[in-house]
């Protein structure tokens, strides 16, 4: 077995409508297919890939010792940087951006309605 690449992340949410808003109209991912679980979510598309699974969730989520999670940010790698910030300033959406000449890259790091950190790498040449 050889491991190729992270196939999405999994988030639950009390704030589920909230987050495909937020996961929609700020990071321009789409709701598409999911199967019909017996609990409710949204699987949020970046082309054809489901990249981001919502879980909605009745209570504050916990793992199972009541210790808060572990995982301090995921990453996404996009395109156009400039419309991205372009978008982020219009809708007056908080983020920091790191330039990494080291790695020619440039992050651009934001926090989704339930204050995951997510940042978005862009090519610095692009």
């Amino acid at each position: 077995m050889q491991i190729k690449k992270l196939d999405h992340v999994n988030v639950r949410t009390t704030q589920l409508d909230e987050m495909i808003s937020w996961y929609t109209n700020v990071l321009g991912l789409r709701s598409g297919v999911r199967p019909n679980f017996s609990f409710p979510g949204a699987w949020m598309y970046a082309g054809d890939s489901a990249v981001v699974h919502l879980v909605g969730i009745d209570e504050p989520p916990a793992t199972g010792s009541e210790v808060a999670l572990k995982l301090e940010h995921f990453a996404l790698s996009a395109t156009d940087l400039a419309s991205f910030e372009s978008r982020l300033r219009a809708t007056g959406e908080k983020f920091t951006r790191n330039d990494l000449p080291e790695v020619n890259l440039v992050q651009i790091n934001l926090w989704d309605p339930d204050a995951n950190h997510i940042h978005i790498d862009f090519q610095a040449d692009e």
